[in-house]
């Protein structure tokens, strides 16, 4: 009786929750404000991202602060719908957690290769210390590598990035650090998968994942050969151990020769053939992954009847507004033109 009701109101507390998400008309007004402050009104006194902005004087909110504010309701929604799902809503809170984690412990990596450590204070998301076991306020005092290792020497992270300690003279391998981090965390979902759930639920939460993870690697491929003219075998070593692509597409993008035959060669592959739908443009690479993930979770918070695929669906188009949101407050910061910022959005053509 409890796991039917439980599923029940998960079904429909997530369902109302992405109700409530920006309209066509929210996205076409906040692409006409002309200021952060602006953005920050509107969002106060418009739209559902009131609450955690109540109390701000938006004439003077930073960028920063904003994004911090926002990506905290994020937080703080997602954790309080996992509650209502009894049966591995506990874990996927754990694996926002992680994942808030290892964005800290990368963020804090590029401050330090920056050679400005100290700033990660200013951007440290104070929302999560209530939540993680690592000490944030620790990577805000890192000058070395060695420093990094001491403020994580107590989480799992610890052992993954001691195998990337830097020799002297020796570039960090921050893509290696990356990806061994992200490896840590996909293993622990999928175990909580294999674990935790069975049948219809298990297929579609996999499908979500790995879905996901094709279009990560499939990232990753298009940066690492294209911008960063790597070879073959160092991208390879760079993706993530997961997903459904087969050897010979996977091998296929890898000796792929453009942009162009990259994206020809996903389209071809499961993902692709079953959400890539369009052979439009995009105004770059991770508008294709942003899309197609947004088509999977909108098919699934609309139609699965399992909860567990119905609260991941919620969170990841979440996080999508929100990166829409930030996407159009950059966009201000750099003067571009409103259809400009449309253009990199993801949802706002849907």
């Amino acid at each position: 009786m409890v796991p039917t009701y439980s599923s029940n109101v998960i079904l429909a507390k997530a369902r109302a929750m992405y109700g409530r998400r920006l309209t066509r008309a929210n996205y076409r007004e906040l692409l006409e404000c002309r200021t952060v402050s602006e953005v920050a009104s509107y969002l106060k006194n418009q739209t559902s991202y009131g609450s955690i902005l109540a109390g701000i004087n938006e004439s003077d909110i930073h960028r920063g602060q904003l994004e911090i504010r926002l990506r905290q309701k994020l937080f703080e929604d997602n954790s309080a719908l996992c509650r209502y799902e009894v049966t591995i809503g506990e874990h996927f809170a754990n694996y926002l957690i992680s994942r808030g984690e290892i964005e800290q412990i990368l963020h804090s990596l590029v401050l330090l290769e920056g050679d400005v450590p100290e700033e990660y204070l200013f951007a440290m998301p104070a929302y999560l210390t209530a939540h993680t076991h690592l000490d944030l306020t620790a990577l805000s005092h890192i000058r070395s590598y060695d420093d990094l290792l001491l403020a994580v020497s107590h989480t799992p992270y610890c052992k993954a990035l001691e195998s990337f300690r830097p020799a002297p003279g020796v570039p960090l391998n921050y893509t290696g650090i990356e990806n061994a981090l992200y490896t840590y965390l996909y293993g622990q979902v999928f175990e909580v998968i294999r674990k935790y759930t069975r049948g219809e639920t298990a297929v579609q939460l996999r499908q979500m994942f790995e879905s996901y993870i094709d279009l990560q690697n499939y990232l990753r491929i298009a940066r690492l050969r294209f911008i960063h003219n790597e070879g073959i075998d160092v991208v390879r070593s760079a993706l993530l151990p997961f997903g459904q692509l087969h050897e010979r597409h996977l091998n296929a993008l890898l000796e792929a020769q453009s942009q162009e035959e990259l994206a020809s060669i996903i389209r071809k592959t499961p993902v692709g053939m079953q959400f890539i739908k369009s052979q439009g443009s995009y105004a770059y690479v991770e508008q294709l992954m942003n899309r197609t993930k947004y088509r999977i979770c909108r098919r699934d918070i609309r139609f699965s009847t399992h909860p567990s695929v119905v609260l991941m669906s919620y969170i990841f188009l979440m996080e999508i507004e929100v990166g829409d949101i930030i996407t159009i407050v950059e966009g201000i910061r750099y003067q571009l033109a409103p259809d400009e910022i449309k253009s990199m959005l993801t949802v706002v053509d849907f």
